[in-house]
């Protein structure tokens, strides 16, 4: 079988801190799969050796079966590999529209810095996706102006603008009101839904993990102490007492 991704013994230390520890993950096509574990078990290291900001110490991360590693991030994402960020990584003093052409000159591999980005091909697509997150009302507004949970979506559009084959979201719901959270990844995964992608999430809520994502791998301490369907992932001893916080009674 060839995995969308697969990281196969993947390792990587920070001075005496292990962020990776023989890694070995392999994720099909069209799963929808959340990373958990407490601050500092390596989760995002996991997330930035796949997308080239940081280089693994051994092993080999593939995707669609090539060898990724040690490739720069531009070419990853050209390849299929787009992310979020928990702080939105946007241009505040452009419009919502204009954000999403500037990512499409990032994404698309048939557009150059020096052919205008507003062209009637450009805006439509920018506005079919904005449309799939519920989002076209905004397109003329600058960025400054709209509220965190709206910022949240406009990061992820954006990185649909590459049509890609693998989504990493780092805690999408993170400084979201708590009334906000499930309206919000309801939109994000209906967005979703009929995509011929892949969507891999960091997350801390285990109400979202449990309710949106078909797959858990629990990490602790550089490792991966469960993969797993969320009920059995969660129910876990050392989910529990490494993740969770919780104890048996």
């Amino acid at each position: 079988m060839t995995w969308l991704l697969s990281a196969q013994g993947v390792q990587k230390r920070f001075g005496a801190v292990v962020a990776a520890q023989d890694l070995q993950v392999h994720i099909q096509a069209g799963e929808r799969i959340s990373l958990i574990g407490s601050n500092g078990a390596g989760k995002t290291t996991f997330v930035n050796m796949i997308t080239g900001y940081i280089q693994p110490d051994a092993g080999q991360i593939l995707l669609d079966g090539q060898n990724i590693t040690g490739m720069n991030p531009r070419d990853i994402t050209r390849m299929g590999v787009a992310r979020s960020f928990q702080i939105p990584q946007l241009y505040p003093s452009l419009s919502v529209l204009d954000n999403m052409l500037v990512a499409q000159t990032t994404h698309d591999n048939q557009l150059s810095w020096w052919r205008p980005a507003h062209n009637a091909e450009s805006r439509a697509r920018a506005e079919a996706v904005l449309q799939r997150f519920n989002l076209l009302a905004h397109r003329h507004r600058l960025v400054a102006e709209l509220p965190g949970g709206v910022r949240k979506l406009i990061d992820i559009a954006l990185a649909m603008m590459g049509s890609p084959k693998l989504l990493l979201l780092d805690e999408p719901t993170s400084g979201v009101a708590a009334e906000e959270k499930f309206p919000m990844m309801d939109t994000v995964m209906q967005a979703l839904d009929g995509q011929p992608l892949t969507a891999l999430f960091v997350e801390h809520d285990m109400d979202i993990v449990s309710r949106y994502c078909q797959r858990v791998i629990a990490f602790y301490s550089g490792r991966i102490i469960a993969d797993d369907v969320p009920a059995v992932a969660l129910a876990h001893a050392d989910v529990r007492r490494y993740v969770t916080g919780e104890r048996d009674a």
